[in-house]
């Protein structure tokens, strides 16, 4: 095995579950053990309009982009098929999404790395770990949008379905995941191992709070609690 095809096996094959075991385990492990740290950190006392506008333009982003990529990828392509959904249509509806999305999350995150940057009272209580979240979800979304004229010159989704069939194969446990993806586009590879790369960091970041966003949802969902007044069971 040459080293391109052992890096490719590594990355594509091995990597994702790395990360993705360091994802669950150390959030839990963190949320076992550092509840205190189990927070966002936030800093809107200082610079309180750019901080609601980056952040709210970055949430709408991410979010976009994350549910986008949880369904375009996970979703068999047998139910799009059934929904009456070509490869094609869905391509070109992730390229159109995924631009609105991505330049939404780009303008997002560069108010927000000039207000953390340039802000001296902000900089000094920034933790280097603030920093590099924001400049790796950057440097991933710019990725992200060089990826669109790639897509371009395959608008009848085959690059699109190769990349659906390797996270349905990394999600699944299934064998060849890292084949499937040998010769795709080096601009879909970067993006894949950033992204990846993002997951193994989450633990160890302020992200962990996101847990917390979804968690809320299930609270919302909570069965009432009866209270009963005191003399009620007498």
């Amino acid at each position: 095995m040459d080293i391109k095809t052992y890096l490719n096996q590594f990355l594509f094959g091995y990597y994702p579950y790395i990360c993705l075991a360091v994802f669950f385990l150390g959030s839990l492990i963190r949320f076992d053990r550092e509840q205190y740290t189990w927070k966002s950190d936030s800093s809107q006392l200082l610079r309180h309009g750019q901080l609601r506008w980056g952040s709210n333009l970055f949430h709408i982003g991410i979010l976009g982009i994350f549910f986008g990529h949880l369904g375009g990828l996970l979703t068999p392509h047998a139910v799009w098929e059934m929904l009456g959904v070509p490869a094609s249509e869905k391509q070109l509806t992730a390229m159109i999404a995924g631009g609105i999305f991505g330049v939404t999350l780009t303008v997002g995150l560069l108010i927000l790395l000039l207000r953390r940057l340039g802000d001296a009272r902000i900089r000094a209580n920034s933790k280097p770990t603030d920093i590099l979240v924001l400049v790796l979800f950057l440097v991933q979304v710019l990725i992200g949008l060089a990826t669109i004229p790639v897509s371009a010159q395959h608008l009848d989704g085959s690059e699109m379905l190769k990349l659906m069939d390797w996270a349905q194969r990394i999600w699944t446990f299934r064998s060849g995941a890292a084949d499937l993806i040998a010769g795709a586009s080096i601009v879909f590879k970067l993006h894949l191992t950033i992204g990846l790369t993002i997951f193994l960091l989450f633990p160890f970041t302020r992200l962990v709070h996101i847990w917390s966003g979804f968690a809320s949802v299930f609270y919302l969902l909570r069965p009432y609690q009866l209270v009963r007044s005191r003399g009620a069971g007498r």
